[in-house]
């Protein structure tokens, strides 16, 4: 087969990023693909594009084409009662597939994705999906599939509304013309069998072309019970409520299976491989793209050097030299800093941050003095980014841009908790709700967790599934697997020979173990962009959250151009306000801005040890090393 061409390219794969129901991490799917020497992959999961950046970036650089696909969830005008599914008390409208030919497609994509996501607060039902008309509208440049089984024609047919099924074809056929295709499927599944004929017949007397699917979740078909074993964790089943949705046949097949099980119907076949051929897109790297701090075009690198220099005249009015400096190796520090911001294209940023640290203390909201290498600046502190003098403590500017190791500056900026969301809100406001969001991050399933999760769908008594979790090591900076476990813990494997359903357990629970469970707010990172968010990436909003969030996670919302900003929630600062506040109801004034370093309280404090409470100092390594130092100076702390 391999001599004749592909004959087959998978386009309904779900990753593991369709959460709680794929079971394909994308480091697996790039190794299936090569073992089965297959040329181009598409990705295609339920209602998002979480995985789209990953998948394109690992498929390409192992030589296979990958090709953006996505689930899509449609509600049609004149659905009847008994067309629409009701699962787990929410509505599942019916889907179709689209996947991305060119860039304009890729845009109306991200477009429906985000729709779908976004306007999910405002309906009766607690999944997203689109209109008709929002699918008529960024139809260009897609190419679509009716959906198999869970698409809206299967599902009218099924249901006997062949009227229904006709109109629907009829709608979306006007709205792709040549770019859509009759989806045919074989799980051994009675929905499928039943309505195959009838597809068939639809094909024949419309001229649309038939493609050929297979609906993949799982990497092996012994991998299917584990797979059923995820469902019941996402529906609060357990195993012996499996409604048979999914069959052993939704494995990655090889393309060799794939022609022999369509062998009567080889134009289904090949039309997967015309498919692929008609897409030609997929993402790249972008270079970082600010916003603009200007809204008239005003000078930016001007603009920073004159706030620069203005507010380095006001600090130096305030606060002493640093020993062995003059003014003038202030001045020559600082313009050395402003060309290095100036060359690497980075004033937008220093003014972005300055503005919104600058709104903050306005409004009386405790912020930071400064982490990280961002320290190092003397613009920055110029700027009140931060407030330590670099020459002072010798920091290092390169340490925090360098012009020969090109990346991001990167603040990290620590608010009061309770008021965090008060400088994020002015955020929107000044730069517009459409271009703001923050970043999307993903929970996995991890040794313990999904021992209990498995343990509760197999109905094993909670008692037991606990016993089993305590065996497990509990390291959070350094998590324990379930492999390693099993390596290290003795009684871990007597009692998988002792009791058979705790080997069933172990084996399903390792088979999940490392997948995504859920979607959630990144802590600190935020993302500004130049224009509306979803001309560039896809949106994603859950019912808790406020913000809409980007659907690439930190690294790869970078890799697509966006610039991260980091606004930290820190209860140290909230504590600190509410002990000021408490001591001025005392009459007694404390300027948290201007406290002395020498205070020798203070370092008897340090050298006892007794800092539980106090940020960076309090696990025991660190009180422990402070009995050992015995600090008396600030330099000590540093070090």
């Amino acid at each position: 087969m391999h001599d004749k061409g592909p004959g087959f390219v998978h386009l309904r794969v779900r990753s593991a990023y369709s959460l709680l129901e794929g079971a394909l991490p994308i480091n697996l799917l790039a190794k299936l693909a090569l073992a089965d020497k297959q040329p181009a992959l598409a990705i295609c999961d339920n209602g998002n594009l979480f995985g789209a950046f990953e998948f394109c970036t690992k498929l390409s650089h192992e030589g296979i084409q990958p090709i953006i696909g996505m689930m899509l969830s449609v509600r049609m005008d004149d659905e009847e009662e008994s067309f629409v599914e009701h699962r787990q008390q929410t509505i599942a409208f019916p889907s179709i597939a689209l996947f991305v030919q060119n860039s304009e497609g890729y845009r109306n994509l991200i477009r429906l994705s985000s729709e779908s996501f976004m306007e999910m607060k405002e309906r009766e039902t607690r999944l997203p999906y689109v209109s008709l008309k929002s699918l008529e509208e960024y139809s260009s440049g897609l190419i679509a599939l009716t959906g198999g089984s869970d698409g809206p024609i299967d599902r009218a047919l099924y249901n006997k509304n062949y009227k229904s099924a006709r109109l629907y074809l009829e709608k979306l056929h006007s709205f792709y013309g040549n770019r859509l295709y009759l989806e045919l499927q074989r799980h051994d599944l009675k929905k499928e069998l039943e309505c195959e004929p009838l597809l068939l017949e639809m094909a024949y007397e419309t001229g649309i072309p038939l493609a050929a699917t297979n609906d993949v979740f799982f990497p092996e078909q012994k991998d299917f019970e584990a797979h059923k074993a995820l469902l019941c964790i996402a529906e609060g089943k357990i195993l012996s409520d499996d409604d048979g949705r999914v069959s052993p046949e939704h494995y990655f097949k090889s393309r060799e299976k794939i022609c022999t099980l369509f062998k009567d119907l080889p134009e289904a076949t090949a039309n997967t491989v015309e498919i692929a051929s008609r897409c030609s897109f997929f993402l790249e790297p972008s270079s970082p793209v600010l916003p603009n701090f200007f809204k008239n075009n005003l000078d930016e690198n001007e603009e920073l050097g004159i706030r620069a220099e203005k507010g380095l005249t006001g600090r130096l009015e305030m606060h002493d030299l640093a020993p062995g400096a003059d003014k003038k190796k202030y001045l020559d520090r600082l313009k050395s800093e402003l060309t290095i911001i100036e060359r690497m294209r980075y004033s937008g940023y220093f003014l972005i941050v300055a503005d919104f640290v600058g709104w903050a203390k306005k409004q009386s909201i405790p912020v930071g003095p400064g982490r990280g290498s961002g320290a190092g600046s003397l613009v920055a502190w110029s700027l009140g980014i931060t407030e330590l003098d670099p020459l002072r403590f010798g920091l290092l500017f390169e340490r925090f841009l360098n012009p020969e190791r090109v990346s991001m500056p990167d603040f990290d900026i620590d608010f009061c908790q309770n008021r965090r969301d008060e400088v994020i809100s002015y955020v929107q406001e000044r730069y517009g709700e459409e271009r703001v969001a923050q970043i999307i991050t993903f929970g996995t399933l991890q040794a313990r967790a999904v021992l209990r999760d498995v343990g509760r769908v197999l109905a094993i008594p909670y008692r037991e599934v606990d016993a089993l979790c305590k065996l497990v090591p509990n390291n959070p900076a350094n998590p324990v697997s379930l492999q390693q476990a099993l390596k290290e813990e003795v009684d871990l494997r007597q009692a998988c020979k002792f009791k058979p359903e705790i080997g069933k357990l172990l084996s399903i629970a390792q088979s999940l173990e490392g997948l995504y469970r859920h979607a959630s707010t990144h802590a600190a990172g935020l993302v500004i962009c130049r224009t509306a968010l979803n001309d560039v990436v896809p949106l994603y909003r859950d019912q808790k959250s406020s913000l809409p969030m980007t659907q690439f996670n930190m690294k790869w919302v970078e890799q697509a151009g966006l610039v991260k900003f980091d606004f930290l929630g820190l209860k140290t600062l909230s504590i600190i306000k509410k002990t000021v506040d408490l001591l001025k109801n005392r009459s007694i004034t404390l300027d948290m801005g201007i406290l002395p370093l020498d205070d020798a309280k203070t370092y008897e404090l340090f050298s006892s040890g007794e800092t539980i409470g106090v940020f960076q100092v309090e696990s025991s390594g660190m009180r422990d090393e402070l009995k050992r130092m015995r600090p008396d100076r600030f330099e000590d702390i540093i070090a």
